[in-house]
């Protein structure tokens, strides 16, 4: 819960960024194939095949391959659990490769690609492996292996029988020492034991027990491994600049906090029992809330650490994904305005003062100082939840939640009795109201519309039932609903079940090219679908429907990226929190639904 690694079929680690999810890459290959840095381990015959798993209800991966003459497997983790002695350190990297039957050779390449691969490093083999020393990060891979050099990197080519296996560590170390580090096979048996029981014992508090256990035990392991544990906060995603279109400059890093994504996560795991990390984020929040601007408002994002500055930066050496060009790091987006965090962020609090913990007065104050911004602010044009690049518009998802921001805040304030401005909260929330009915409305498309004054659809307006905003049946949101279904070409968002985000030919949103279909607007939709089910069977059934075609847009291992492609491709970052968060909440309405017409 400090950083992650990405690792191919092939047994190669292609992103790595250490020690944390925002730090800079030590492997990127993911972004280019030649420069970024790759850590493989695999087979040399020709004739393999593949498959890769996850350990049952863990987060440690097995990546397992058959040839003519045997079956070797590479296991992938990182420690975590209640580890002592003297061969534990922070932030390591355990592979393991074993053979399980017959005989296998297989080749090792470590080659690091520090800061993006901007910075030289120095390699030293020795009898406990290899060092890498850069100017700002030295790594250690430990191993009782004969490694020899190649380039800037160490390799090995080794065989293995039946039973046998290499175990290595990658870890940090300090300038000019060298690997010391080595695992028994009885220490590396018992660092796989632990961090599997420990696996285990967290999604063992999971609360789900529907039709979809399997896929929501999966996403919520997911976010788990997307909580910077240091500080509580959440990230978006643990990778940067994968495209939104191959090809496009759609290409931004998430490897960062979101007020909005953060709260929906939170919303997602209180939803199925874990409350602990929702106290660990309300910790974080509150620090953030410490630090408001002068003005009273927020930003809609920060480092991990609560760092504010996360200057966009395009790293013009690398060719990125699949030719994807420009890699971008840092997100410029941290200086908009968008409205709707204050609405999610409020949400969250209301839940978890509901389901978790009451808060604190102290926090109190400063969520009461931003409810009072939101009354004063509302009414602005803002960038909007999606971010858009074209110019600031009065966004009506903002509007719906600002509406959300104001009407929890006054849930919380008679809740707990909390002391408020009452009066100019409750005016505030029925003005925003009826400005969403009257100017958020479009009577030419009988629909709710994206801005004020557009004639275009956005998926955002389905939350207007998930917040209680309708009713899921009043006529207006079922007219939304049959607008928002329709294909494309009849100015719907609906393409075979997927849903886009809105029609990228009608918002002015600054940037060229296409996109896919947004995973999360198609769960918004499964989940609206529910709600109006509950009176309708055959929406309830088109709500089944959907959830289940889209469940099989998941990967192999089950995770989702941020879209889908017009291939049924995975595209923008990987693995996103986002789309998880909304699986679990899509599958708790619509278990729940179909319970109550069993």
């Amino acid at each position: 819960m400090h950083t992650v690694a990405l690792v191919g079929i092939d047994g190669s680690i292609d992103w790595f960024c250490f020690p944390h999810f925002d730090s800079p890459s030590v492997f990127a290959a993911l972004l280019d194939d030649e420069k970024g840095g790759r850590f493989r381990i695999a087979p040399t015959a020709e004739e393999i095949k593949h498959k890769q798993f996850y350990w049952p209800d863990t987060n440690v991966l097995v990546t397992r391959f058959f040839a003519p003459d045997g079956v070797g497997e590479v296991t992938d983790l990182m420690p975590v659990g209640d580890f002592k002695g003297e061969d534990q350190h922070d932030h390591q990297l355990f592979r393991r490769v074993t053979v399980v039957r017959g005989t296998m050779a297989f080749r090792l390449e470590c080659s690091p690609a520090f800061n993006y691969a901007r910075d030289e490093h120095k390699l030293k083999i020795t009898p406990e492996g290899a060092c890498f020393y850069s100017d700002n990060l030295c790594l250690g891979l430990a191993t009782r292996l004969k490694l020899e050099k190649n380039g800037n990197g160490a390799v090995a080519e080794f065989t293995l029988h039946e039973g046998q296996s290499a175990i290595f560590l990658l870890q940090e170390i300090k300038p000019g020492e060298g690997c010391t580090t080595f695992l028994s096979e009885l220490g590396a048996q018992e660092l796989f034991t632990r961090t599997v029981a420990y696996w285990r014992g967290w999604i063992s508090k999971c609360t789900y027990k529907g039709r979809w256990r399997e896929m929501v035990y999966r996403s919520a392991m997911a976010l788990k491994l997307l909580t910077f544990e240091p500080s509580g906060a959440i990230v978006a995603a643990p990778t940067c600049s994968l495209p939104e279109q191959i090809g496009g400059e759609r290409n931004w890093d998430y490897r960062y906090a979101w007020i909005r994504d953060a709260a929906f996560t939170l919303y997602g795991l209180l939803r199925i029992g874990f409350t602990e990390e929702a106290a660990q984020f309300m910790q974080w929040i509150e620090a953030r809330c410490r630090e408001i601007n002068p003005d009273g408002s927020l930003q809609i994002m920060y480092g991990l650490d609560g760092r504010r500055i996360l200057t966009e930066e395009t790293l013009g050496h690398l060719k990125g994904y699949r030719a994807s060009r420009p890699v971008r790091i840092g997100n410029s987006a941290h200086n908009q305005l968008q409205l709707d965090i204050y609405g999610e962020l409020m949400d969250t609090v209301y839940l978890y003062n509901k389901y978790g913990s009451p808060i604190s007065y102290d926090l109190w104050t400063h969520l009461r100082r931003l409810v009072n911004w939101v009354c004063k602010n509302w009414h602005k044009k803002d960038e909007g939840i999606w971010e858009v690049r074209g110019g600031q518009k009065h966004f009506v998802y903002s509007m719906l939640m600002s509406w959300v921001a104001v009407d929890r805040g006054l849930r919380l304030a008679n809740k707990r009795s909390f002391p408020a401005d009452r009066n100019l909260w409750l005016k505030t929330r029925d003005r925003i109201y009826e400005e969403i009915m009257t100017k958020g409305w479009s009577e030419n498309r009988k629909a709710f519309v994206q801005y004020v004054g557009s004639e275009s659809l956005d998926a955002a307006n389905l939350m207007m039932p998930l917040v209680f905003f309708l009713s899921p049946t009043d006529p207006r949101m079922l007219r939304t609903l049959d607008a928002v279904m329709q294909p494309p070409r009849n100015g719907g968002l609906v393409s075979n079940s997927l849903v886009y985000r809105y029609n990228v030919d009608e918002t002015e949103d600054g940037l060229p090219g296409q996109e896919g279909t947004f995973n999360i607007c198609t769960f918004w939709l499964v989940e609206a679908l529910t709600r109006a089910g509950r009176v309708d069977p055959a929406r309830l059934r088109a709500a089944q429907l959907m959830f289940e075609q889209m469940l099989g847009y998941a990967n192999h291992l089950g995770l989702y990226s941020e879209e889908t492609g017009p291939s049924g491709e995975a595209l923008g970052n990987f693995p996103q929190a986002f789309t998880h968060l909304s699986l679990i909440s899509a599958a708790f309405n619509l278990d729940r639904a179909l319970g109550e017409k069993d």
